[in-house]
């Protein structure tokens, strides 16, 4: 493809870029064209060789083309890998983004589980509803996350692993109020 000699990047996609649909843009122009390609089967052949990373790298999922290319240069070895030493805790990460998607202002939920020091579970997807404020968006996102959980430690325990839970969220009680 002739990309050997690019320089890599430490993060597959443009930090704090926002995308929209072709109907959002026809109401708001875009700042800049896209250009069509000419000849489309390069791309083709450029996307059909990178599909297989999307299975095992998440984090490349959407990206554009080239900065992902730039991006496996920088980081070659990463991946989703087990780890074989670390404990049996099971710790949950979510968030929110208050009114992320500009085409319907609905919000963007993610949530993180490990187990021990591995990912075990991901996920990010706009909100069904559009939310009031960014309050009630994390309490939607830490909804999602809880019920992640209760399935897990369902499934973990029809497996038989023994998972321990944080005692706390917090480091003192006051802060938790």
């Amino acid at each position: 493809m002739g990309l050997s000699g690019t320089k890599h990047v430490p993060t597959p996609i443009y930090q704090a870029q926002n995308l929209t649909t072709t109907e959002f843009d026809k109401y708001i122009p875009p700042a800049h064209e896209d250009l069509l390609l000419k000849d489309p089967t390069s791309y083709q052949k450029f996307i059909g060789r990178l599909l297989y990373l999307t299975t095992t790298r998440p984090d490349i999922a959407f990206s554009a083309a080239l900065r992902l290319v730039r991006y496996v240069k920088h980081a070659p070895g990463l991946g989703i890998l087990m780890s074989a030493t670390g404990d049996d805790l099971l710790r949950v990460y979510c968030d929110a983004d208050w009114g992320a998607c500009v085409n319907s202002r609905r919000s963007i939920t993610g949530y993180l589980v490990h187990y021990g020091n591995s990912p075990i579970s991901w996920r990010s997807k706009k909100q069904a509803t559009v939310s009031r404020s960014s309050t009630e968006a994390k309490y939607r996102a830490m909804a999602s996350s809880v019920a992640e959980v209760v399935w897990i430690t369902g499934l973990f325990k029809q497996l038989g692993v023994d998972i321990k839970m944080p005692v706390t969220l917090f480091s003192d009680r006051k802060s938790a109020l």
